[in-house]
């Protein structure tokens, strides 16, 4: 099995590719209520700032800076998942995520990429805004309400 090593960077900035278990679900877009909520709660107990967000059907890109005096994204993730996760009905579910006590909702993992200067933050935050499109969900990112772009509009000119 792989070793994954994370940076420990406090207050870095980071993007993240959280995907569900079974492509092409719709799960994250019909239960967004519940997805807004598992962030939310998470947010107010472990902060860190949302600099771009996009819930596509089955997975989510975004971009986070952590306070200056944490690097711990993953266990926001794990716990942003695991809310969500609860408030799902169960369903049956493989011996490997009975093992894990695991939903079998999210893939195990989740990408992240650290963001090493303004273009690279610029291009990570726009792929978040254009990624609907990418999809072809919609023709524009004013189209998708389950984006932070309503939010930034404008924020690069």
């Amino acid at each position: 099995m792989s070793n994954y090593v994370r940076p420990k960077l406090k207050g870095a900035c980071v993007f993240f590719t959280v995907v569900t278990a079974q492509r092409g679900s719709d799960v994250l877009v019909r239960r967004i209520d519940v997805l807004r909520n598992a962030v939310k709660q998470t947010h107010d107990e472990r902060p860190f700032q949302i600099d771009a967000w996009v819930v596509l059907p089955d997975h989510i890109h975004c971009v986070w800076t952590l306070p200056e005096d944490d690097h711990d994204y993953a266990i926001r993730w794990s716990v942003i998942k695991a809310r969500f996760s609860r408030a799902m009905p169960k369903v049956q579910r493989r011996q490997s995520h009975v093992k894990r006590r695991e939903r079998g909702i999210w893939q195990r993992r989740f990408w992240e990429h650290h963001i090493r200067n303004e273009s690279d933050y610029r291009a990570h935050v726009e792929y978040c805004w254009h990624n609907p499109i990418k999809h072809g969900f919609v023709d524009h990112p004013k189209d998708w309400p389950f984006s932070s772009w309503h939010r930034d509009v404008g924020r690069f000119g």
